[in-house]
């Protein structure tokens, strides 16, 4: 997209400054968490009120899985060969046992870029931050890298856009 009224080194600066970014820049901190023991009934709680799609779980300070909004409809998905459970009995599932356990992480230092492009390999909407120690220090979602990458391509002078504005953009 053609920014009106910046030069070519001006956006080329911009965007140079967005390779620039790191996961520590950006990041949403504290990063809320659960534990495994939480159970989907509180897990849907939580998603209800934050406006996140994943949650690091974590068990003595260490990271031992993410557990997503799908990961938490898993426990609703029946094949025809199962038989309907109680609801309170889906509701009392633990996150441990819906939860996924090969945890892609970055660390503070990692390029957003870097973070973007796994995100993207991977097919994951966010990414726990982990310290030196491997303690979880905050998260990296899809929202993160969007303000990232307008923070550093819009000029100061262009005027924030309405949520209408994108079906007004494209006029020819």
């Amino acid at each position: 997209m053609l920014i009106r009224g910046t030069s070519p080194a001006a956006r080329e600066r911009t965007m140079y400054e967005f390779l620039e970014e790191t996961a520590g820049d950006v990041m949403t901190r504290p990063c809320r968490q659960v534990s495994p023991e939480t159970t989907v009934g509180d897990l849907h709680r939580l998603f209800a009120m934050d406006d996140v799609e994943s949650y690091p779980v974590v068990r003595n300070g260490e990271v031992i899985g993410i557990v997503s909004k799908f990961d938490s409809l898993r426990p609703f998905a029946l094949g025809t060969d199962q038989i309907l459970p109680h609801y309170d009995e889906i509701m009392g599932t633990m996150v441990e046992e819906i939860m996924s356990r090969d945890v892609i992480s970055a660390n503070s230092g990692t390029r957003l870029t870097r973070v973007l492009q796994t995100m993207v390999q991977h097919r994951i909407k966010s990414v726990p931050v982990l310290d030196c120690e491997n303690k979880l220090i905050g998260i990296v979602g899809r929202g993160d890298i969007f303000r990232a990458l307008r923070k550093c391509t819009l000029p100061a002078s262009v005027p924030t856009l309405g949520p209408d504005a994108a079906a007004c953009q494209r006029t020819g």
